[in-house]
């Protein structure tokens, strides 16, 4: 029995390495600096593999490693002021500069990730959980330890602010159809 367990935790070891590249996007999508959202996935990582008998199931892998990089998070946060509390990191502003390209595809990548930086964090991290990493709604309550009741209602402003951020640019740049 102990070989099976074992192998268990080989294959978790495996699977929180292997989810290196979607740590370092959602880290990216909150914090829009690279170095930073390297460091904050790799900090992820290195606590989830420290922790790993702290998982009590391992369907939740993903949610809990969010979580984990959602404390990183969090914590890179508060070591810049020690003064700011919940409800003030919500309303952190982020400016994402896109980079120059012109090929229609780039330039509405960049529209949308400049609008998700426009959003207050609390939208910006919702929305990146819910719709570019496909989390369910308790999952996402799960991973920033907030109500399911505080998700629903970030999400719905932060997709209402997102729709007036995209419609503001002219007509012939609206060619959006997908966000994922």
């Amino acid at each position: 029995m102990k070989w099976l367990q074992s192998r268990e935790q080989r294959e978790l070891v495996e699977q929180i390495k292997a989810s290196r590249v979607r740590l370092y996007r959602l880290a990216f999508a909150w914090c829009h600096d690279a170095g930073l959202a390297d460091d904050l996935a790799q900090e992820a990582l290195a606590r989830g593999l420290a922790r790993l008998e702290q998982l009590r199931e391992s369907a939740r892998l993903m949610s809990w490693l969010f979580a984990i990089l959602n404390r990183c998070w969090i914590d890179h946060l508060r070591a810049l002021r020690d003064d700011l509390d919940d409800e003030m990191l919500a309303d952190l502003p982020s400016d994402l500069p896109g980079p120059d390209s012109h090929a229609e595809r780039q330039q509405t990548v960049n529209r949308v990730r400049t609008a998700i930086a426009a959003l207050p964090l609390g939208q910006r991290q919702v929305v990146t959980l819910v719709d570019l990493e496909d989390f369910s709604y308790a999952e996402v309550a799960e991973i920033l330890a907030i109500p399911m009741g505080t998700v629903m209602s970030r999400l719905c402003r932060a997709r209402v602010s997102l729709r007036e951020l995209l419609m503001e640019a002219p007509v012939a740049q609206r060619q959006l159809r997908s966000v994922k």
